[in-house]
């Protein structure tokens, strides 16, 4: 697989000069200065790709061409904004950028509760703490009938957790669930934003009445009008999995296991319709049998996360590291290696360490426990691709 990185653009700290010397080959990364739903032209496009191939790596995937809200819940504006990212597309294809990653998630993007959750080792990782996120949910956004939602064991420790919550407990739940995870991905809310939970609320109104059945056929009607686009300059789309793989805030989740997969790949079979694979996602759902569903849907992966989860008894759960956890990264790369092994490949959330944490990198994307990452798992790759050249695998 291509070693790639996600890169946020000539303002990361994190440099492309830096990447080339850790052994990064591929480029990850979006137009992020221009907002939702606008074209992305063809002179945009490739003043990046020229950017970052002066800089000796090569523009691999988008990441990602966000997909507007109205087009996720079939607003009036829905046909306007599908042909602007029809438009994107075929700039992308004639510039010869032929990956797009993408989601279909409503309102929320990923989700977490705590972005630096202390490990033994003075290191921290991101954690998904199933009743703080109760908390946000029932006490600071007040969803009607959110409680409805959750099961006894997590309205038990909702219940104690409001006994010793502090505001500036509310307000680091805030920043962490709808500001610090999302701004930088699809910028419904920035970090400027001076009233975020009024913001949220307002975007969760716009899914009121559209259930699992009704955004399927949202993003059904979204892939048939830019799969002739995809055929035409050979432009790959694929989807990210919902994160967590669960329903949240009363909201439709539709890419959370095999049944929900194969259901978007059957609704719209053009090979260009595809899955970005990733194994993090995947995992922290408990339902989820990471490695099976590699083998299923290795030849309609068009782009691979390697990063893995545990999930905990109660719901909870927590970044792991890339050898461990319930992903089995060393199998997927054997799986991924033997079956398709020409796919981007980036190492996705990691800890942060030595430092990172002073730095203001966007949360999950540090520098030094990405390179860990990577270093982890290139050694995993050799050894495979050594196993696949003797005949081992």
């Amino acid at each position: 697989m291509e070693k790639t990185w996600r890169w946020f653009g000539p303002n990361d700290k994190i440099t492309l000069d830096m990447l080339r010397q850790i052994g990064v080959e591929g480029i990850v990364t979006s137009l992020h200065h221009i907002p939702n739903g606008e074209v992305w032209s063809y002179d945009e496009v490739m003043k990046m790709k020229s950017f970052i191939e002066e800089h000796g790596l090569r523009w691999s995937v988008v990441e990602s061409l966000p997909v507007s809200e109205a087009i996720k819940y079939g607003g009036e504006d829905r046909d306007r904004l599908i042909e602007n990212y029809k438009e994107s597309l075929a700039n992308l294809g004639k510039a010869g950028v032929k990956t797009v990653c993408y989601n279909f998630m409503p309102v929320l993007d990923w989700a977490r509760t705590d972005l630096e959750y202390p490990n033994g080792d003075g290191t921290s990782n991101l954690y998904f703490n199933k009743a703080e996120f109760a908390y946000f949910d029932c006490d600071i956004l007040r969803r009607e009938g959110a409680e409805k939602d959750y099961d006894e064991e997590t309205l038990a420790r909702l219940d104690e957790l409001r006994g010793c919550m502090t505001p500036e407990g509310e307000r680091r739940l805030v920043e962490n669930i709808i500001v610090k995870t999302q701004g930088f991905v699809n910028g419904n809310i920035t970090e400027d934003d001076t009233a975020p939970v009024e913001t949220f609320r307002k975007l969760l109104g716009l899914y009121d009445g559209i259930d699992r059945d009704r955004l399927r056929e949202n993003m059904k009607y979204f892939l048939e009008a830019v799969m002739p686009v995809c055929r035409e300059y050979d432009v790959n789309m694929c989807v990210h999995p919902d994160d967590p793989p669960l329903q949240i805030l009363g909201l439709p989740r539709i890419v959370t296991c095999d049944e929900d997969i194969k259901w978007f790949l059957d609704a719209v079979p053009d090979p260009h319709n595809g899955l970005t694979f990733c194994a993090g996602s995947l995992s922290a759902g408990a339902h989820n049998d990471v490695p099976a569903l590699a083998r299923k849907y290795a030849g309609r992966t068009w782009f691979v996360h390697l990063r893995s989860t545990s999930v905990l008894p109660n719901g909870d759960f927590r970044e792991a590291s890339h050898l461990g956890g319930r992903a089995d990264i060393v199998e997927l790369v054997r799986i991924f290696e033997k079956t398709n092994p020409g796919l981007p490949m980036r190492v996705d959330h990691a800890p942060l360490m030595l430092g990172d944490e002073k730095m203001g990198y966007n949360a999950g994307y540090s520098f030094h426990g990405r390179m860990l990452a990577l270093g982890q798992v290139e050694g995993v790759m050799a050894t495979v691709d050594r196993d696949i050249a003797d005949g081992v695998i």
